[in-house]
This record gives C-alpha cells, structure tokens and sequence, in this order.
C-alpha cells in the first residue's frame, strides 16, 4: 500500500497553508495521497514523495500552484441544502427588491464558488422567480481560489451527474441546452455571473459593497484567526443592512460579535451590526 512519509506530508502541509490558509489536520495522508497521486503521474513520476522531491527545488512554483489547486475541496451542487434558496425566494429578494427599489441594482458575491452550481443557482431563482428584475442591474460575482474550478464554472458545461444532483428537471429544461454528453446552461444565465480568482485568506482589494455574500462551507477548513480575519473583510464587503450565508454546521458565534444572527424561515443568516 503507498504511503506518505512524515517529512513529506509535512512540507504539503505547510504548503497548502501558505498558499491558501487551508488546514490539513494530523492524519489526512490519505487526503493527499489521492488528492496528488494523478499529478504525480501526470508529471511522470512514480509516487508523491518524487513529486514533493520536485516541489522543493527552485524554479517549482507552477507545480506548487498544481498541488494546491488539487488539495482543495470543490464539493458543490445545483440548490445545496435546498432551504438557503427557498429562503433566498421567498424572504431575502423580496426585502431587497423593495430596500433597492430607487437604484434598481443588487449586488451579491458567491466566495468559494467551485464549479459555479452555487451562483448559478442564484441567477436562476432570480430568473425564474422575479422577472421584473431582468431589467435591474443584478450582478453575481463567483470567486475561487482554484483556476481549474473557475475555468469549469465559466464554460458552464455540466455532466449529467452533475445535473441530477439538485437540478429540477424544469429549469434543466428550461435554461439549459444539450452539448454533446453535457448540458450547457442558458447564455441568459451565464450572463449574469462574473468569476474570478481570489484568496480569501489575504487583504482583500476594494470592491463595490454587495448586498448578498455566500460563503458556504468556507470557513470550516480555516484556522481560528483566519476565521477571524476572514468575517472581518465580510463586514467591510457587506452593504449596510447585508446579508452573509454560511454552511449549516458554520457560525460566526464566538468568532465575530458584530453579527447577528437573522432566521429566515429554516434558514440562519448574518447580518453586521456595524461596518
């Protein structure tokens, strides 16, 4: 059985926390090992422990941006959870269609987007659920840390599975077109969402304040100060009176007591009580 020596899973460990401030806990060899087996091979070499031999010599920092990339988490679907986006359609757009009725323009960032389901999913309850707001200024930015991710999420293509996890078969019907083995969503919908790459776990660059951020199953692969300083820079981000959205098992409790917590029907949403 292959196996990953201590000083090696080590150097992978300190790695990926440079570069993305994700934590890989004591006794996830195997994580790596499966995570960075196939670039191995595709590099030619025979194991991972070549592979970080590689990693550590000058000139290597296309392969450690690769070995990065590969031990992040991109789990996502079409409508996660189901709850956040019934909750979306039926309290928060309604609130903010009426709060943003002078401008006509609404602001919402998907962090952590992975293969783009989780914006795409926003743009089509927006869509199917209000179109008096096909004529607002609705913009949906979906950033990712992975270039590999947000490559996939900007073609919009997806494979049949990935469709059958969540979609309902209506709005597959409805705003998707087949491609060959895949389905390629709507030009409408791709339209209305923005990728781009960043890392949440340095400064964050000066943007327009949104009045929606989703950070979904973030914050749980971060260390206690990287939480911190990540829902600081989300209080910065948010418009007075915005929303942020993280995973069912996350909490800004005990880490940020400038947020309140707003249930929304079956679904818990963080609004900042100060900026």
């Amino acid at each position: 059985m292959t196996s990953l020596a201590a000083p090696d899973f080590a150097y992978i460990c300190r790695l990926v926390r440079e570069r993305s401030a994700i934590v890989l806990e004591p006794g996830k060899e195997y994580l790596a090992l499966s995570r960075l087996e196939p670039l191995a091979r595709t590099a030619g070499l025979s194991s991972v422990g070549e592979l970080v031999g590689m990693l550590r010599r000058p000139g290597s920092m296309g392969l450690q941006e690769q070995v990065v990339d590969a031990m992040t988490t991109n789990e996502t679907s079409f409508f996660r959870d189901v709850h956040p986006f019934e909750s979306l359609r039926a309290d928060i757009l309604p609130e903010l269609v009426e709060r943003n009725a002078a401008t006509r323009r609404i602001q919402i960032w998907c962090a952590a987007a992975s293969t783009g389901q989780e914006p795409y999913t926003v743009a089509l309850v927006v869509r199917q659920h209000f179109p008096e707001l096909a004529s607002w200024d609705v913009r949906i930015r979906a950033t990712d840390l992975s270039p590999t991710v947000l490559a996939k999420a900007e073609a919009g293509r997806f494979t049949q599975l990935e469709v059958n996890r969540g979609l309902p078969a209506a709005l597959l019907v409805k705003w998707f077109r087949r491609a060959g083995a895949q389905w390629e969503i709507s030009p409408e919908i791709r339209r209305m969402v923005t990728f781009e790459r960043h890392n949440l776990s340095v400064p964050w660059p000066a943007t327009a304040p949104v009045d929606l951020l989703f950070l979904r199953n973030v914050l749980i692969y971060f260390d206690l100060e990287t939480k911190r300083g990540i829902l600081r820079q989300v209080r910065r981000a948010l418009r007075p009176g915005g929303y942020l959205l993280l995973g069912g098992s996350e909490t800004t409790l005990t880490l940020d007591d400038t947020f309140e917590r707003v249930p929304r029907g079956r679904t818990a949403w963080y609004r900042s009580t100060t900026r």
